[in-house]
């Protein structure tokens, strides 16, 4: 297409309109000026008449320019800058142009595909959020649309933000939801503020950053109304992208399904089985029964079945259901709401497995011995109908004696066996030693309109050891059949700690007085040891959350790594269909590896593809953990937003540069205590030892120290707490932290007479 020069007659002439729109449709590389006057051997004046004629084909709209360089209209450039907003149906990142211009219309989207060759080692993966150089290529017969391979993640974008709209005389504000965005407004102009009310919860867009004051930006889209507390759960939905509203066709295809019948399965609806849960859950996706085994070659031994619905005979691959599933990879959990994996007509009806009602399941018949060692086991495909509905307290209620008219009639028969069956269960995980972390887990109990009532820590009962145990089993034995039968899955594994974990551990252990060993193989019974020195003081809370975090994070993965924290080699999520994914890989793996019907798992599923699939609900879960963490800390901040000025006792769970973090005892809610405030000395923080130090009074205040504060702030939306800390650190010399302050009068921003500025300058840090 170039031209070029001829020594006689001298330069060709210009390039057409139509030579030029070519050219530019068919670069694979960015094109401005320069690159169309190479391309064609312009010089001199020839570049002045070209840079005219781009000028008139822009001006009549045939091309357009951006920073990816002059395109033809309404198509992108071969790589573009672009944000990955969201997911679709089939699960591929959704991604659209990061300069897309307002008020050029809708931004084309960027369907990505799998790199080729598969997810090298140490590239990070794409996720909702990240900002990407994106090779594009238009997607044919679907105009605005084209398919994206990324080719480096280049961060965050951090030019959207979710807040609250705050309308104002003119335009308003947003108020962003994040706590590291905290104090960081963006001003939206007359005009900008799109179908925004005041009090929404909306998606802005930073559109111009200016030297002083707050940056300009623009609503891009209203998320939903904020009116009450119940709402609080909307946040965390659209700050991590968690779908929550399902497709018509998926709720079709729930609609049509037709309940299982008898056919291909076998009849156990005369077996006594009983489900055990929460009393407020409204799906039962498993049910137990134990007995003595009839065996006289396994004297005190026990036949357990585990039941779980079958799920796998309603969501069958490649389907609506499937693929929705997939997207979600788990159910999430808030105080005010439940977003399902799936639809209610699949979850809380047909695979529920409701008293008195026929349900299809998937069930596992497990023979152990008198001490709980695993003799055999095997899988079948059952029709089933649960004889009883219990909660935890209830069935826990009749062992320790309080039967009631439920509980009653089934307590020799059902209920004592389970309990029996529990307890040589209970032998052989003494022995096998998982690790053994005593953390409270709070609940939020919420008003009927929608406030916090009051936090509980429910107490933990051997009615939750029991079902946990039985469904740990009912897992194992699903990882051996699967392996035994090579038959690829998707594990559930947990790695040992990493060295650099380790480290920091035998700090903070240090700190208070224990030694880690440096030798010897990484077992949890050597965190078992730890945990049970501190196990009777002060410090047991605080080190079982050190612990905890020292670990790995447990993931999904198609190759076993064992998993560290249960002490087991090979594990496998099999219980819970109806609220997470891999259970349902699993469930259709079993299915074809035991035969038992033609809606297993696909013949020619690839390790490959269920690391993928790993990796997507994995990411899924941490997604919906970090949702309901911070769902919680809002519900809480709005709570004690009513309490400003109250005190507090607590512990500090935290220690930075910029302050300490607390944590209250009562509520279990997290602040922050700015150095600024600290005592009437220059603190320097020392990492090794997690602790603030005073250098001219040596007063420290050090990770794991109870302390008293007062609440000084409260801010509701983004869930975060401001203190002011009244206790006094430790004295040199002294082992325990001094009682609260007493007569210092408060000088200055609430700080004590004659405080001056700790030693660093930050006012928040990032947790």
């Amino acid at each position: 297409m170039a031209r070029r020069t001829d020594p006689q007659t001298g330069p060709a002439p210009l390039p057409t309109r139509e030579q030029i729109l070519a050219f530019i449709e068919t670069s694979a590389v960015k094109v401005g000026k320069r690159e169309i006057a190479l391309a064609f051997n312009l010089k001199g004046q020839d570049r002045v008449a070209l840079r005219k004629l781009l000028r008139a084909i822009e001006e009549e709209g045939a091309i357009e320019r951006g920073r990816g360089g002059l395109a033809p209209a309404g198509r992108l450039p071969p790589v573009v800058l672009a944000d990955i907003r969201s997911r679709d149906r089939d699960g591929e990142f959704l991604a659209v142009p990061a300069n897309w211009e307002s008020g050029t219309g809708k931004p084309p989207t960027i369907v990505l595909t799998a790199p080729r060759g598969g997810r090298k080692p140490n590239r990070p993966m794409p996720g909702i959020g990240d900002r990407a150089l994106i090779r594009v290529e238009p997607e044919p017969g679907a105009p605005g649309r084209y398919t994206g391979r990324v080719i480096k993640v280049v961060g965050k974008n951090k030019a959207e933000i979710v807040g609250v709209f705050r309308a104002g005389a003119q335009g308003g504000r947003v108020e962003p939801v994040e706590k590291r965005a905290q104090g960081r407004e963006i001003l939206i102009p007359p005009g900008e503020e799109g179908e925004a009310r005041d009090g929404d919860l909306v998606s802005a867009t930073v559109e111009r950053e200016t030297r002083f004051g707050p940056p300009r930006g623009r609503v891009r889209e209203r998320l939903g109304s904020l009116g009450s507390e119940k709402a609080v759960s909307l946040i965390a939905l659209h700050l991590h992208n968690i779908p929550h509203v399902f497709a018509a066709e998926t709720l079709a295809e729930a609609d049509a399904v037709e309940p299982a019948s008898l056919k291909g399965r076998e009849d156990w609806r005369d077996l006594p089985l009983l489900t055990i849960d929460p009393p407020d859950a409204k799906d039962h996706d498993d049910a137990v029964f134990a007995e003595a085994d009839p065996d006289p070659g396994n004297p005190g031994g026990f036949r357990i079945t585990v039941a779980i619905a079958d799920v796998a005979a309603y969501v069958r691959p490649g389907s609506a259901l499937d693929r929705e599933a997939l997207l979600r990879g788990n159910s999430v959990y808030f105080p005010d709401r439940v977003v399902p994996m799936l639809p209610e007509r699949i979850s809380n009806d047909l695979c529920s497995l409701r008293e008195g009602e026929e349900r299809p399941a998937l069930a596992v018949r497990l023979v152990i011995d008198a001490d709980g060692a695993k003799r055999g086991h095997s899988f079948h495909r059952i029709l089933m109908r649960s004889r009883a509905k219990l909660a935890y307290a209830q069935a826990q209620a009749a062992i320790d004696g309080y039967p009631d008219e439920r509980t009653g009639p089934i307590l020799d028969g059902i209920l004592r066996p389970l309990w029996a069956a529990y307890a040589a269960l209970r032998t052989a995980r003494d022995k096998r030693g998982p690790l053994a972390l005593d953390l409270p887990e709070r609940k939020v109990l919420l008003t009927p309109e929608g406030a916090v009532d009051r936090v509980i820590v429910p107490e933990r009962l051997d009615a939750h050891r029991l079902i946990e145990e039985f469904m740990i089993q009912a897992n194992v034995a699903a990882a051996e059949t699967l392996e035994s039968a090579r038959q690829p899955l998707v594990y559930r594994v947990h790695d040992e700690p990493a060295l650099e974990k380790m480290r920091a551990l035998g700090e903070v252990l240090a700190s208070v007085g224990i030694k880690l060993p440096k030798e010897g193989a990484l077992r949890p019974a050597l965190f078992n040891r730890i945990l049970g020195a501190v196990a009777e003081t002060e410090h047991a809370t605080f080190i079982n959350e050190v612990v905890l975090r020292s670990q790995a994070q447990a993931v999904y993965a198609a190759e076993n790594l064992g998993h560290f924290g249960l002490n087991l080699r090979r594990y496998a999520h099999f219980t819970s269909p109806i609220r997470r994914y891999a259970d349902l890989i699993v469930h259709r793996a079993l299915i074809t590896a035991c035969r038992l019907g033609k809606d297993g798992i696909s013949p020619d599923v690839s390790v490959g593809e269920l690391n993928q699939i790993g990796e997507q609900i994995s990411a899924a879960e941490r997604r919906a953990m970090a949702a309901e963490r911070e769902t919680i800390d809002r519900l809480i901040a709005h709570h004690l937003a009513a309490h400003v000025g109250a005190t507090f006792a607590g512990q500090i769970a935290g220690v930075t540069r910029a302050g300490l973090f607390v944590k209250l005892d009562e509520t279990g809610a997290d602040g922050f205590v700015p150095v600024s405030t600290i005592g009437a000395d220059y603190y320097r923080h020392e990492e090794a030892r997690h602790a603030l130090v005073g250098e001219r009074s040596g007063e420290t205040y050090r990770l794991g120290d109870r302390v008293e504060v007062k609440l000084v702030e409260a801010a509701a939306v983004a869930g975060a707490l401001r203190f002011e800390l009244l206790s006094e650190g430790r004295s040199a010399g002294r082992g325990g932290a001094k009682g609260p302050m007493r007569g210092r009068k408060p000088g200055p921003r609430g700080r004590p007479a004659g405080i001056k500025t700790g030693g660093t300058r930050h006012r928040g840090s990032r947790r």
